[in-house]
């Protein structure tokens, strides 16, 4: 018997959105129209300076792809919805789609005296993601959209993973105002453990 989702058509929109987000992410990865290639070797170079472009880039798409992959196990959570839920999605799409200018500014500005702003500003866009994540939880539970005990339980601990991003990635953002590289080496770090983590899970 096949069963009606009444989030089929959030589901839809958001696989779209985050599609998108994630091909924006590479169209600032290029070598500058400045640089004089004249050789195999002036090649290399020009490829060796935008190699923080394109860490900025491996970064941002893991941190969309966990995004992605958890909203997918959380729709899978709920059988029912509210307006509550989907505006709460839609604030979660606008840190998603907004992830593209961070990660340029950051990989423009990482090896720069400027990283402070750029890496400051990449764990601000998180920490409002966090922020994202907890309203959605928090509008499952509060509407009673999961689908059952465990469902519940699963919604419980998203929210607590929430707070817990929120703090950590605010608390990031302060600190980067004076170790901007190393912020960002914990930030990548951070990213890692979140996508074993996600792995790990086992969803109702």
């Amino acid at each position: 018997m096949i069963t009606h989702n009444p989030n089929t058509r959030l589901e839809t929109f958001c696989d779209g959105v985050f599609a998108i987000a994630m091909t924006l992410l590479v169209i600032d990865i290029k070598i500058p129209h400045t640089a004089l290639i004249r050789n195999t070797t002036d090649f290399w170079l020009a490829i060796q300076e935008i190699l923080p472009s394109i860490f900025a880039f491996i970064l941002s798409f893991i941190i969309i792809f966990i995004t992605w992959v958890n909203h997918h196990n959380i729709l899978k959570l709920v059988n029912n919805t509210s307006p509550a839920f989907i505006y709460a999605n839609g604030f979660l799409l606008l840190t998603v789609v907004f992830i593209p200018f961070p990660t340029s500014m950051l990989g423009e500005f990482i090896l720069t005296d400027h990283a402070s702003p750029a890496v400051l500003l990449y764990c601000a866009m998180i920490a409002v993601q966090s922020m994202a994540w907890i309203i959605i939880s928090h509008s499952v539970l509060k509407n009673e959209l999961a689908k059952s005990e465990k469902a519940i339980m699963l919604m419980q601990e998203n929210k607590r993973n929430g707070l817990i991003t929120l703090i950590v990635y605010s608390t990031l953002s302060i600190v980067s105002a004076w170790f901007p590289l190393t912020v960002a080496m914990l930030t990548t770090l951070t990213s890692i453990f979140w996508l074993i983590y996600g792995i790990k899970i086992k969803h109702d």
